[in-house]
Order: structure tokens, then C-alpha cells, then sequence
């Protein structure tokens, strides 16, 4: 299951070193992995791809106490927007012009 998470953050740095620190914790509850986006506008803007197990696993998380202090000592400064999606099509365009 991939969730996106889409939210702001004071300084993008700062941001990072927690988020990386907090890895254990996304892991326990069955996070495999996550591909990171930043806005290239607004670099502080930042949109997370995040693999789970299972959806309950990720909403269990999603309520977990450490997830929040983790944010706050980040510095996320807006409401995080998620969204569940599953994947439909993936297409890669260099492999069709070779073709």
C-alpha cells in the first residue's frame, strides 16, 4: 500500500535529520520504504511516497504519540494531507521512443 504525505516545514534540513532518525519507528509499523519529493518552488514543501505493509499498520502508526513529537521537533508547520492510492499504471517513455 503507498501513502502520500504532503506537508511544510520551517527548514528542510532540520526536517530531514529527524525524519531520518525516526525510521525505527516507521518500520515497526510496517513501513518498507519511502521515496521523498520537495517542491521546487518551495523546497520546504514536502511530499512523501511511504510503502506499508497494510493500511492498518500505517493508521496505527499514523495515531502512534512518537509520530507527532516527531513532527513537532522537525518544525512540520501545516496539517499533514495524506492520501491512500494504488498504483494503476506505470509507464516508462525512453523504452517506447527507442522502439
Amino acid at each position: 500500500m503507498r501513502l502520500i504525505v504532503q506537508h511544510t516545514v520551517l527548514d528542510y534540513d532540520a526536517w530531514k535529520t529527524v525524519f531520518d532518525a525516526h525510521e525505527p519507528e516507521r518500520a515497526r509499523f510496517g513501513c518498507t520504504g519511502h521515496t521523498l519529493y520537495r517542491d521546487t518552488d518551495d523546497p520546504n514543501n514536502v511530499t512523501l511516497f511511504l510503502e506499508y505493509e497494510s493500511r492498518e499498520r500505517a493508521d496505527e502508526f499514523m495515531k502512534e504519540p512518537s509520530l507527532r513529537e516527531s513532527m513537532e521537533k522537525g518544525g512540520v508547520i501545516s496539517e499533514p494531507r495524506a492520501t491512500w492510492v494504488d498504483e494503476q499504471e506505470s509507464c516508462e517513455y525512453a523504452a517506447r521512443r527507442a522502439a
